[in-house]
């Protein structure tokens, strides 16, 4: 089973410190400063309306469409996840095209080439953007930790089999109750 964050809009209050610790997170250690309207770049979006908040991130399917979508294999699945290998990607947005949960995106990055000790530009170059569950930071996903109110949760097979165990207790109580 593929690990995922969970979203409970019951507990989300809109804050947006999800999207913060996500671009902080993945932003190659330039910290606060590095985080201009430019480079603002969270792989996890919030979505607002007049009633409800909650967060929108890849949900690292099964049977991913995208993995299935991508022409070069650019997308695959790993560490019980589904990961974008970067220098594979064309940046052709079939992914984008293919994700049922609008949590695919594609930037813009800087293109650089080292040669001969210098750093040359060649211009910028597209590639998908996701969730990838922070798969480098030991203490997991950042937008997990830094929930004020814990309205995210990163889900594996432990968490589920947990949730789903909750759920028939609390299911058959109130069965109980009714029929009491």
């Amino acid at each position: 089973m593929n690990r995922f964050v969970t979203a409970n809009p019951s507990k989300c209050i809109g804050c947006r410190t999800c999207e913060v610790a996500c671009a902080l997170a993945h932003s190659d250690g330039a910290g606060v400063e590095g985080l201009a309207p430019e480079t603002f770049k969270p792989r996890i979006r919030m979505v607002k309306t007049a009633n409800v908040s909650t967060a929108v991130m890849c949900h690292h399917c099964e049977d991913a469409p995208c993995v299935n979508a991508c022409p070069n294999n650019a997308i695959v699945y790993r560490q019980h996840s589904v990961q974008v290998e970067q220098e594979r990607c064309l940046g052709c947005k079939n992914c984008v095209l293919a994700c049922p949960f609008g949590a695919m995106d594609v930037v813009t990055i800087p293109a650089v080439r080292q040669f001969a000790g210098m750093t040359l530009s060649l211009g910028v170059k597209a590639q998908a953007h996701k969730c990838d569950l922070c798969v480098g930071r030991d203490a997991g996903p950042a937008c997990v930790s830094v929930c004020p109110t814990s309205a995210l949760t990163l889900m594996d097979r432990d968490a589920m089999d947990e949730t789903l165990r909750r759920r028939r207790e609390r299911a058959a109580l109130e069965a109980a109750e009714v029929a009491a």
